[in-house]
């Protein structure tokens, strides 16, 4: 199915015939209450803003249907309908079949190789090797081929441009015959008009003898056209995989303690509330529930971002996605995997993305008005040539000119160009860029949100403050802490001397290590496990650990984040260009404000939820403002989806990397700055783009209308009107990365008013 192509008849009979059951559906849905429930669908056709709108549009027409939203990345149709006794759900599925597209039931998991990239690849071969090979047959015949010769090179070219046309231009045909058997027109009509037009008049040509053919044009066409299409999907193609690699996090299933203490393995979607779980090391906690016995330590990142294990017992709450990593637990969920956490951060996700709906193709946007504009220009220069000299060939010949130079070649190379040059100039300085759409957004921001573990910080524990303790109690330590997998004590391990070895040392999740000798009870870990009974002094921005002997304190040990390497120099750059920036962080208050203060940061918000930065992220997208989300973890992901425009490093989680718009490959923070500063130069360059495209137009349009440009001419000027727009994209390789350059300032009622709103 190509891009706005629903297809045939046949195909549509087909697609109702294996809609999902009003069954399926009801079991597939969930309650948002107050008699409303959605649905998700998935419907592999949509590509382009046409198949929105017309999808979203016949759903709204539904009366019981209160919201109705298309998510170009996933291709996911979310519907929210009023249910009723008298109202069939399949009704949905059957009105978006009925606009042509296929759809069944979405799922988190599906991810099918997308089968129309190869198509479009294999189809920009195909058109390219035939334009090539036309084009050298053509310089033969423009240098003066006698007519024999001639004819023969215009047989070959025909020959060699019919395959072509009908391969590599399927794309353009079906596109045009699914707007137009529905009453609409877009920017393909013209195309498929004129590339068919100029087939079958060079053929005509050739077959009476004729000087001049015009299968060049046509090959040419069909390969500068294909380029810029598949170019625009690749980029967006990119954004799917971040919802499938989350969702990936939850197990298949776990195994369910029976009243009669028998074991049962059961698939996630059949866990209900109130069933108990057994929980081994090692295995990730499937559903939200409370524990019911045993001790453990989490990892907790995909909600608050923090490498550190956190501890939890029977009584205490865990979220669905968490990693269990010390001990066995006994779990009681308290909800299904459709209301537990994980399924919150990737509809979080999903809601984000569908945000991005704006950023649609120019051409998509263009087509209600250039199309028919097109269409008119050429007909009228058909009937008034004709009717003035009587000559209806040479009028169609003009009309043909029309269509071809009118082609928006340029236009549509205009953005993916530019974005593919100045990719290649981001990756080659360490910085990937995996969605087209992104340059632009990055360009426009006034303030930025930084996550603190892993992004401000490489998230490695240093240890940087020793208090009391002798050589003898740092060989304590070290031999404790050689015993533990925690963080601190890796860090603590590596930065003390070889310690004295514990053959009794035993790690008690959540607390810390003990050794029981002889001589005394060592224990190394929280200042309450290492002696309990004793006041805890008030937190502070260092993290400790603590060694005790019989529950006296020996020595205490402290500990720091790393710094990101550059990331003073990087925020006092982007200082310079007067954006606004804060930190959304997960961990403790008061580390959070000393690491914001350190760094010079506007504002800082500490002990965040996924949700809670996803949110921060929102408002100020509400407020008015333009927000880069840098962020690198799990709970990372719904806030890097709702920000304007995001970037992570290449540590972050899986899922941190797939739903950031951009991913720096080396340690140092000044990738964040780079990337803006390119972002705003490929921004100057596309608008210089927009210009040229728009200048040639302007120029080359008259010029056809009064007769001077034949189609042959017509496709070099609408070739070089795409080289012009090429060169200048290419500029682009000349900016290095050695010198900041001067951004856009924001106003100060911009900085006064950013900054409170994502630190209050």
């Amino acid at each position: 199915m190509s891009c706005c192509a629903p297809g045939t008849e046949s195909a549509l009979d087909m697609a109702r015939a294996t809609l999902p059951s009003t069954e399926e559906i009801g079991l597939s849905s969930r309650s948002l209450g107050d008699g409303l429930r959605q649905i998700d669908f998935s419907v592999p056709g949509v590509y382009c803003g046409t198949c929105i709108t017309s999808i979203e549009k016949a759903l709204k027409d539904v009366p019981e249907v209160e919201k109705a939203r298309v998510n170009l990345s996933t291709r996911r149709v979310s519907v929210v309908w009023r249910a009723g006794e008298a109202f069939d759900p399949q009704q949905l599925a059957r009105t978006i079949a009925a606009t042509g597209y296929a759809c069944h039931l979405f799922t988190p998991e599906e991810g099918s190789a997308d089968q129309l990239l190869k198509q479009l690849i294999r189809a920009v071969a195909v058109s390219g090797f035939a334009a090539t090979n036309i084009m050298l047959l053509s310089v033969s015949v423009w240098s003066g081929a006698d007519a024999g010769t001639r004819d023969l090179f215009h047989w070959i070219s025909a020959l060699i441009a019919a395959p072509a046309l009908i391969y590599a231009g399927r794309f353009f045909y079906r596109s045009a015959w699914s707007v137009l058997r529905h009453g609409r027109t877009n920017m393909d009509v013209p195309i498929a008009i004129g590339i068919t037009m100029s087939y079958f008049s060079s053929l005509w040509e050739t077959i009476h003898h004729g000087e001049h053919a015009y299968f060049d044009a046509t090959a040419s066409l069909l390969f500068f056209l294909l380029i810029g299409r598949a170019l625009d999907h690749m980029m967006r193609d990119r954004a799917r995989s971040a919802i499938s690699g989350l969702a990936r996090l939850n197990p298949r299933g776990a195994t369910v303690i029976l009243p009669d203490g028998s074991r049962e393995y059961r698939l996630v979607d059949d866990l209900r509330p109130a069933d108990r779980i057994a929980i081994a090391a090692g295995e990730r906690v499937p559903v939200d529930g409370v524990v019911l016995s045993g001790e453990s330590d989490l990892d907790r990142s995909i909600v608050n971002g923090e490498s550190a294990p956190h501890p939890v017992s029977a009584g205490d709450g865990v979220q669905g996605g968490t990693l269990n990593l010390t001990g066995a637990l006994v779990v009681e969920a308290v909800a299904e995997a459709r209301d537990s956490f994980l399924a919150e951060v990737v509809r979080l996700m999903e809601a984000a993305e569908g945000g991005r709906a704006r950023y649609r193709r120019i051409a998509d946007r263009a087509a209600r008005f250039y199309s028919p504009a097109v269409h008119l220009l050429a007909f009228g220069s058909f009937v008034s040539w004709g009717l003035y000299d009587g000559d209806w060939k040479h009028a169609m010949l003009v009309a043909i000119a029309v269509l071809i130079i009118t082609c928006p070649c340029a236009l549509g190379l205009a953005v993916p160009v530019v974005q593919v040059v100045a990719a290649g100039r981001l990756f080659r300085n360490g910085v990937m860029v995996k969605d087209g759409s992104a340059m632009e957004r990055l360009a426009e921001i006034d303030a930025i949100a930084f996550d603190k573990t892993g992004t401000l910080t490489l998230g490695r524990p240093r240890l940087v403050e020793t208090e009391g303790g002798n050589s003898w109690a740092r060989e304590i330590a070290a031999g404790l802490a050689m015993g533990s997998r925690h963080p601190l004590s890796q860090a603590l391990a590596a930065a003390l001397p070889r310690g004295r070895t514990f053959d009794s040392a035993r790690e008690i999740p959540g607390a810390g290590v003990e050794a029981v000798t002889p001589e005394a009870t060592f224990r190394l870990g929280s200042r309450s496990f290492a002696c309990p009974g004793q006041p805890v002094p008030q937190e502070t921005a260092l993290s400790e650990v603590v060694l005790s002997q019989d529950g006296q304190i020996c020595a205490v040990f402290r500990f720091e984040d790393s710094l990101r390497p550059d990331a003073e120099q990087a925020i006092a750059r982007l200082k310079a260009m007067g954006l606004s920036m804060t930190v959304l962080s997960g961990d403790r208050a008061p580390v959070v404000k000393a690491l914001a203060e350190r760094l010079g940061l506007d504002g800082a918000r500490a002990e965040l939820s996924p949700a809670d930065k996803a949110r921060a992220c929102a408002e100020a997208g509400e407020a008015g403002h333009k927000l880069l989300m840098v962020g690198d973890g799990i709970n990372d992901a719904p806030a890097l989806a709702a920000a304007h425009v995001s970037m992570a490093p290449a540590t972050a989680a899986d899922v941190g990397r797939q739903a950031a718009d951009f991913v720096f490959m080396h340690d140092g923070l000044d990738a964040v700055p780079f990337a803006l500063e390119m972002s705003r130069k490929a921004g100057r360059l596309i608008r210089e783009n927009f210009v040229l495209a728009i200048g040639y137009n302007v120029i080359a349009v008259p010029i056809a209308l009064a007769g001077y440009a034949t189609p042959l001419i017509a496709a070099v000027a609408m070739s070089t009107s795409s080289m012009i727009v090429v060169a200048n994209a290419l500029r682009l390789n000349a900016f290095g990365r050695a010198e900041p350059v001067e951004g856009r300032v924001a106003p100060s009622s911009m900085l006064q008013t950013t900054a409170p709103r994502l630190a209050a």
